[in-house]
């Protein structure tokens, strides 16, 4: 195998949302429109990561300086876990950045990708849809009988009830994806749009050099 070949093997993916041949589009506006959902959802989990590490160090300073621990630790860790598992699931979809084993699908092209990814997200549409179900009346039961914790007794219902919310926003991500793949398996000329798209690595990192320096790498590149 060549160098050029080699390189070329080597793929990501990227996300496209924009349709240049139609940027007024249904699937567009829908695309755009979970978007603010989204990056809320993640920007949530993100936020309890960052205030489950802050608690972490104050409950090993109360504990070790003034053996005080924080009443309930154990208990805010377990109810913060549906936080940071699930809501940043349908952003992570978004951009493709959930394992993809692509050692088959990333040698497809036209038609035959698409009816490739029209499988696979329907079959994680089913896998989901299930979960949404389950998962509702997981967090019905436990509004119902009122479960709480065992140590500090919090009430359980909200951190169940992010579950079905995620996962119905993973949902309604995972359609957008379906309708854009369906509408490019229909007539492959068409621009992506809502869709994860296979890139070169070199082309991935000198977009991301890019969003990280912003214009000063774009200058450096002309120069």
């Amino acid at each position: 195998m060549t160098g050029p070949d080699w390189g070329r093997s080597l793929q990501t993916t990227e996300y496209v949302v924009q349709d240049t041949s139609h940027p007024k589009s249904l699937l567009s506006r829908f695309d755009r429109m979970l978007m603010p959902f989204e990056d809320v959802a993640n920007f949530l989990a993100a936020t309890a990561i960052f205030m489950l590490m802050v608690l972490g160090v104050l409950q090993i300073g109360l504990r070790s300086i003034f053996n005080a621990p924080i009443t309930g630790y154990i208990d805010l860790v377990e109810l913060s876990m549906a936080s940071m598992a699930f809501l940043g699931a349908a952003y992570c979809q978004r951009l493709g950045a959930h394992i993809r084993m692509e050692l088959l699908v990333g040698r497809l092209h036209g038609r035959t990708l698409w009816a490739a990814e029209i499988f696979g997200t329907l079959v994680a549409l089913f896998i989901i849809g299930v979960l949404i179900w389950y998962s509702s009346g997981h967090f019905y039961r436990s509004f119902t009988l009122g479960d709480t914790t065992i140590d500090a007794e919090f009430p359980v219902w909200p951190s169940k009830l992010l579950v079905p919310i995620a996962f119905s926003l993973w949902f309604l991500r995972l359609l957008a994806q379906l309708w854009g793949a369906i509408r490019l398996f229909l007539d492959p000329s068409l621009a992506p749009v809502a869709v994860v798209t296979a890139k070169a690595v070199a082309e991935q990192a000198q977009d991301e050099i890019h969003e990280v320096m912003g214009d000063d790498a774009a200058s450096e590149n002309k120069q």
